[in-house]
This record gives structure tokens, C-alpha cells and sequence, in this order.
């Protein structure tokens, strides 16, 4: 099954289908397709698609990774004390579910990632390379998660379903509004300022996300400095999780941001792909 990651060569099937009936630009089928998937228009999809990367191809048999490790099968018991919802820095909702015998992990805006046990409270995805630790009290019922993904570990605390709805509401309204949030272009331009010469405003960011910009610092200092200097900055839509899109318009090439800030105004989500 297709999912938004096939997007242009859904565009293209979609084209194929109509053109003996009428003409259609790739463009316009690109827009249409980004339309049907959620998004805004092509320019948010296009980020989405950065930033998740090409399907994993391959693999081992039975469709395990190489260093995958084996699935152990728990109690629905033990399964039903992680079920709940989990607090992104408020950019977002973590929900976890129990079906067909096991959990499923849903960001706010993604759809459901089934998860497989690898120990009693350590599970790991395989349609993405993310893993998830429970953190639990003495009766085993879970308080908080830890994603590991990307390198990052990611700590989310446990809340009730009504902040999960407060959240998931405002996160509703950004994207109907389709504004950026206020705060968020001018945070973007110093963090960018901050990342070029090698010294960003660690002050400006949430605790999580200044120790994962201090751990790739250096990785980010020589991309944004390839870049170039930066021309221009062009909103582009509320993606996933209500964080706002920016293309920045670098001397050397383009390059895609998705920034959210907390609400404290403290940037909690940073995120950089190459502009298409």
C-alpha cells in the first residue's frame, strides 16, 4: 500500500489515469496529490517527504533489518499499562494503542507505526528506525517514554486524555489557520545566525533540544555554512504537528525548516532537509 512517501509516483499514475480525458501539469498533479494526502499544498508535502526519508529497501528475510532484533510476544496485561498519552513539548501527542495483540505509536498529524517488543518495556518500530523505553512506577504502569530515533533520545511524559485533547485541538487550529505562529520566522533567522558561526543561543531552545543541537553541532555548523548566507526566508504552511515551514533561500542552495516553539516561547522543535 502507497503511502505519502510515494507521493510523485502517485502524481504520475494520476496523470496517466486522466490523460485521455484531459491535460494535466506535473505540477498540478503534484498539487492535487498533496491535497488528498493532507497537506496544505505541494511545498508542505515536499518537507514531509524530506524529512522522512525513502522507504527502506530491502533488508533481511521476512522482512527483519540485519541488526532488527527478535520480537518477544508480552500479555495484553503488561501492554494495556503503556497505553495512554504521551506529551511532545506540547508540539504534539504521542498516543499509544493496543491492537491485534500489540502497541502502536501515532504522532499528532502521522499515521499509527506498529511496535514490536524487544523486552518488557523496550520496543522498536520497522517501518522507521525509531525504538521507545517505557518508564515505569513500581506497579509497572508507565509515567513516561524515551524515543531513541535518529541518534536522539526524546523524552515524553505521560498525560491525561483531556491535555491530550487540548493539545491535539491547538494543533487542529494551526493548521486550519494557516499562519505562521508569531515568534517563529524571527527564532528561525537567529537560530540559523547561531548554527553558521558555531555558537547558537542554547538559551533560546527547550533543555531536549539544545543537548541534540549540541550533539550535532558540528554536522549542522558545516551544512548551514555550505549553504551560504541566507537571501531569503519564505513561509511555506503549518506541517505536521502544527510546526510552522519555512524555505530558506540560502546563496548556495534552498533549504527546508520546520520550527515550533513552546509556549514560552523557547524554540522545542528544529528540524533541516534540503529544499527540493
Amino acid at each position: 500500500m502507497r503511502d505519502f512517501r510515494d507521493a510523485k509516483a502517485m502524481a504520475q499514475t494520476l496523470r496517466d489515469v486522466i490523460k485521455p480525458k484531459a491535460e494535466l501539469t506535473h505540477s498540478e498533479s503534484l498539487e492535487l496529490i498533496a491535497k488528498v494526502l493532507g497537506c496544505q499544498n505541494w511545498n508542505v508535502l515536499a518537507a514531509a517527504l524530506q524529512s522522512a526519508g525513502d522507504p527502506v529497501q530491502g533488508g533481511a528475510p521476512h522482512g527483519r533489518a540485519p541488526s532488527e532484533p527478535e520480537e518477544v510476544r508480552l500479555d495484553a496485561a503488561i501492554l494495556d499499562r503503556y497505553v495512554g498519552f504521551y506529551e511532545l513539548a506540547e508540539q504534539g501527542v504521542m498516543t499509544i494503542s493496543r491492537e491485534d495483540g500489540r502497541l502502536t505509536s501515532r504522532l499528532s498529524g502521522q499515521p499509527a507505526v506498529p511496535l514490536f517488543a524487544e523486552s518488557r518495556t523496550k520496543f522498536f518500530a520497522r517501518i522507521v528506525n525509531a525504538q521507545i523505553n517505557f518508564v515505569t512506577d513500581a506497579s509497572g504502569v508507565a509515567q513516561s517514554l524515551v524515543l531513541h530515533q535518529n541518534g536522539l533520545d526524546v523524552a515524553m511524559r505521560r498525560i491525561d486524555a483531556a491535555e491530550a485533547r487540548r493539545i491535539e485541538d491547538r494543533i487542529t487550529a494551526r493548521l486550519k489557520s494557516g499562519r505562521p505562529s508569531p515568534g517563529t520566522e524571527a527564532a528561525l533567522r537567529r537560530l540559523i545566525e547561531g548554527l553558521r558561526t558555531g555558537e547558537p543561543r542554547y538559551d533560546e531552545m527547550t533543555p531536549a533540544l539544545a543537548e541534540a543541537t549540541r550533539q550535532q553541532l558540528a554536522t549542522l555548523h558545516a551544512e548551514i555554512g555550505d549553504a551560504g548566507p541566507v537571501h531569503s526566508i519564505d513561509f511555506v504552511g503549518v506541517g505536521n504537528g502544527g510546526v510552522d515551514v519555512y524555505l530558506v533561500h540560502h546563496e548556495q542552495r534552498p533549504l527546508y525548516w520546520r520550527i515550533g516553539l513552546d509556549a514560552a516561547g523557547a524554540i522545542a522543535t528544529a528540524w533541516v532537509t534540503p529544499g527540493l
